[in-house]
């Protein structure tokens, strides 16, 4: 039976996943290992693996994360002045969804989405 997905990322640079996803988007480390690192925030696990040689413009990773306050937690997103995604703003898509996305330091696109 399956239970969980965690989506593995590549980043560039530790320190500077750490920063944007611990510092800006509130997620707590709960591993650190040599070239990998996991973050986790409420029921969200995400997991990045060293990549030095990464072309951000090359980059296509991307994670769709579902969330029950859409509306707060795009305004918590604009209040700490994180990035939102110039084609990402917060809107309802067709799929009835209501969605805004953003890019972490090194272009893997992060959605955020809420059934409507």
């Amino acid at each position: 039976m399956l239970t969980r997905i965690c989506p593995k990322l590549p980043m560039r640079m530790k320190s500077v996943t750490q920063d944007f996803y611990i510092s800006k988007l509130g997620f707590n480390e709960f591993g650190n290992y040599e070239g990998y690192l996991m973050v986790k925030k409420d029921d969200i696990e995400i997991h990045f693996f060293e990549f030095k040689e990464l072309e951000p413009s090359e980059n296509y990773g991307q994670v769709y994360i579902r969330t029950n306050d859409i509306d707060g937690l795009y305004q918590s997103f604009v209040d700490n002045n994180i990035e939102i995604h110039p084609a990402g703003h917060l809107q309802l898509k067709p799929w009835g969804q209501k969605e805004f996305a953003i890019l972490d330091p090194d272009n893997n696109l992060l959605t955020f989405g809420q059934s409507i």
